[in-house]
């Protein structure tokens, strides 16, 4: 008997899997009382054309809009809420949120019952912010086009995404522009952020107080900044490529116990790298090209691990002013720079000469910026020539003591078209 009981259940699962969806007409009030009616875990599928106003979500539950469903919100508020577990929003437009910063006006907002919530394959557009993940824990937003609104000034605008206090959130291969910050997180931890493209944003990926994290796999091109990870430790900023942002690639303020390895930073208007006060970090084979300033260096940031970076091109590659020598080699192995002429009679890919980046006048320069005018003086080359032959002349600074013989080299991905 219990397994005739057994067959029956099984063979009635079809019915009930098909008894858990339903479809949504395109109609006024449509979807709000599908929403009300529905049983937990039940699938929405909406069909073709606009579901206007505003939706709120408090039991698990999908919308599957097929790629062809638009939520139209009303101007005001958030477009879609969700406060319950386990829910799954995709395959939609979604447009028309309010402009309210306070209330944090979205396209979606995950509140904090929104544990494991999914929103993916989605494309948010025209609203303050994209996404709001505000306290659901272990939540996903994948594979959207999230496309910030334009009637603001960059610093008015709302976040692509924005992190709050979510540990476990993941923000995976999203491509999104035209916001405030491409992807903000305040108060987190344990968060994932990886494979995104960035653009026409002020940061692109910003850290605040959120640890234990990882930021991987990105691409930022023509941001005010890339990646800046601020007041946080043990981060992992690795594989990411920044194309042209204009401030810095990478910065790390106050930014302590992380891992900064196998990033492309090229043709910054200013620093590739900026470290500013932090500590204990590891920065290796990383790729620093075509910059202002290679690595800026400064605000008594100390025990970093600086290591297997290539320094190309850049018109200045390292800006320190300090009275202290910082040997810039770890574990016999130091970086590669492309103004050194250096030689390697062993062939173990190791200059047989220590390399120094920066001299007595280069600290005169960052200090005095109007001594620029004696540059081209003879005292000035005569300073410069006698600093590089008796190094003892140096004031302190940094120094590669195992210089790099060969540089890495880090792919750069098809870009696609940048309109």
């Amino acid at each position: 008997m219990k397994r005739l009981g057994l067959f029956i259940a099984l063979l009635f699962l079809p019915l009930a899997c098909l008894a858990a969806e339903r479809h949504v007409p395109a109609e006024p009030g449509a979807l709000a009382t599908a929403i009300g009616e529905a049983k937990d875990g039940e699938v929405l599928r909406l069909a073709p054309g606009v579901h206007n106003g505003h939706f709120a979500i408090d039991r698990p539950l999908t919308l599957d809009g097929g790629g062809e469903a638009v939520l139209e919100g009303t101007g005001e508020g958030s477009v879609v809420t969700v406060n319950a577990p386990d829910v799954t929003i995709r395959g939609l437009t979604i447009r028309g949120s309010g402009s309210s910063h306070d209330a944090i006006d979205a396209g979606v907002s995950l509140g904090r019952k929104a544990d494991r919530a999914v929103v993916e394959n989605n494309t948010i557009t025209g609203n303050l912010y994209g996404v709001d993940i505000h306290g659901a824990k272990d939540s996903r937003v994948a594979g959207n086009v999230i496309v910030g609104r334009r009637d603001h000034r960059m610093n008015e605008r709302g976040n692509g995404v924005y992190v709050w206090n979510a540990p476990g959130a993941v923000v995976d291969g999203n491509d999104i522009r035209w916001g405030r910050d491409g992807i903000f997180v305040n108060t987190s931890k344990k968060n994932k952020f990886t494979n995104n493209r960035f653009r026409d944003l002020r940061f692109a990926v910003h850290y605040m107080y959120a640890n234990d994290s990882e930021v991987s796999g990105n691409i930022s091109i023509g941001n005010d900044l890339g990646y800046a990870v601020m007041f946080s430790k043990r981060v992992k900023v690795t594989d990411n490529i920044s194309i042209g942002d204009d401030e810095h690639g990478i910065m790390l303020n106050y930014a302590n116990q992380s891992h900064v390895s196998g990033n492309l930073i090229r043709d910054g208007k200013n620093r590739c790298v900026f470290l500013y006060n932090a500590h204990k970090n590891r920065v290796e084979n990383n790729r620093f090209e075509r910059c202002a300033i290679g690595i800026h260096f400064t605000a008594g940031s100390e025990r970093n691990a600086i290591t297997g970076n290539a320094f190309i091109g850049n018109r200045t590659q390292v800006k320190y002013v300090g009275s202290r020598w910082l040997d810039w080699s770890a574990e016999e192995r130091g970086n590669y720079w492309s103004d050194f002429a250096g030689y390697d009679i062993n062939g173990d890919g190791i200059a047989d000469a220590p390399y120094r980046p920066n001299d007595r006048m280069d600290h005169i320069l960052w200090s005095q910026p109007s001594a620029k005018l004696l540059l081209g003086a003879p005292a000035v080359q005569l300073v410069r020539w006698a600093q590089s032959s008796f190094p003892a002349l140096l004031p302190g600074g940094v120094i590669d003591s195992r210089p790099l013989m060969r540089a890495v080299d880090i792919t750069v991905p098809e870009l696609g078209d940048p309109s």
